[in-house]
């Protein structure tokens, strides 16, 4: 067991740190703000080998595992929990093709990514469904070789501005999760209608809009996963990017940790810095507690899925734990810096807006706690003998 990261490790994390700080950080107020997508910089991050991370090396990419998209992802993350979610969207895209699609697929679409900036957006939630992906109510129908899209997709992330989305879509609702297919989708397509950018409470720069399908004919070689086998598809990508959820939250809390005691250092209240106070001190300590734990945490999950193991578990106690310490930790820095944290003076109040959102993308942190319980109830191996007669 090895806690260490490796010299490649090291390097690759002072390279995205380096990023951060230089192209993301000076920029994401302004972006925050105006609510633009940021363009700009996913272009400069695509430059320097950021944009693409787990596309495997065959087709170009960097072929990283998800223990070293972790490392990037909470560096960027650090500087802008928007402008991050907006450049790693593409992993999220490209995922299912990377996992489940065939040669020609793959050697087609991960190597355009690659070798041209183009941006890929993943499409499973719609306006009445997000985190049941069973009841989703897209449908595809099946003509000859190709099918027919109808219906609309939301919550879609970088989908106003993607040349191509993988999208989930039903043969028939009535059978659930048996029924639910995959398809590469060029936005170009007659009938693809990209909709206008949603306004949310944080993450502002992360370009979230509707996707409107009508008589979308998709080829042959387009169709990425028949009818059953794409709502296994959609939970294999979930549980490959969901460590990365994790990450994000750490890179949020981090920052908000760091902000927090450079400025209880410098902060005086009655004659001494409010760092003198234990009651700040307390809570600076659970904040790094708490993210050293989350960090942990992300790493086994990101591990076991770099192994070929079954994260499905790892990955849900991930992102359920790192989420709400990326909302407790930014709640209380708005605390530590009092007033000022809730004026957009400080960088306080734009990450706790932004740390919202990991208890809720990518399966809510009620749904991870019901996958976590199914285990603990149904398949955990008790050490301690059993009170009375086990039950079957």
């Amino acid at each position: 067991m090895d806690f260490l990261l490796s010299e490649e490790q090291k390097a690759l994390q002072k390279k995205a740190r380096e990023f951060a700080i230089r192209e993301v950080l000076p920029v994401a107020r302004k972006y925050d703000e105006s609510e633009e997508f940021p363009l700009p910089v996913i272009k400069k991050a695509w430059e320097e080998n950021l944009l693409n991370l787990g596309i495997p090396k065959q087709y170009g990419g960097p072929g990283f595992g998800l223990v070293n998209s972790c490392i990037v992802v909470e560096e960027i993350s650090s500087a802008c929990p928007g402008i991050a979610t907006s450049i790693f969207d593409n992993n999220l895209g490209a995922e299912p093709i990377v996992i489940g699609g065939n040669e020609e697929q793959k050697q087609r679409i991960l190597s355009e990514l690659v070798n041209e900036f183009k941006l890929i957006a993943f499409a499973t939630s719609e306006p009445t469904m997000g985190s049941d992906v069973a009841g989703m109510k897209c449908k595809a129908e099946k003509d000859g070789d190709e099918y027919i899209l109808n219906g609309n997709k939301f919550w879609i992330t970088n989908g106003g501005y993607a040349d191509y989305i993988t999208v989930f879509a039903t043969v028939d609702p009535e059978k659930k999760h048996k029924g639910i297919a995959a398809f590469i989708v060029d936005t170009k397509y007659e009938g693809v209608k990209l909709g206008k950018h949603i306004p949310k409470l944080g993450q502002r720069s992360s370009n979230t809009v509707s996707i409107g399908l009508k008589d979308v004919r998709i080829p042959k070689e387009n169709v990425l996963a028949k009818p059953g086998r794409g709502f296994v598809l959609g939970m294999q990508t979930f549980a490959h990017t969901r460590p990365a959820i994790g990450a994000f939250a750490v890179g949020c809390a981090r920052s908000a940790m760091e902000y927090s005691i450079d400025y209880a250092q410098k902060r005086e209240t009655f004659g001494r810095p409010i760092g003198n106070y234990q009651v700040i001190q307390e809570k600076i300590a659970n904040m790094y507690k708490d993210i050293e734990a989350a960090r942990l945490l992300t790493y086994k999950a990101a591990w076991e899925a770099d192994q070929g193991m079954d994260n499905n578990l790892s990955s849900a106690i991930a992102k359920a734990f790192a989420s709400d310490v990326a909302m407790n930790v930014t709640t209380e820095a708005v605390q530590i810096f009092g007033g000022y944290g809730y004026l957009r003076t400080y960088p306080v109040e734009k990450l706790f807006r932004d740390a919202k959102l990991y208890q809720i993308y990518e399966g809510t942190s009620e749904i991870q706690r019901i996958v976590i319980s199914r285990f603990v109830m149904k398949r955990y191996e008790h050490a301690m003998p059993y009170l009375g007669k086990k039950r079957t």
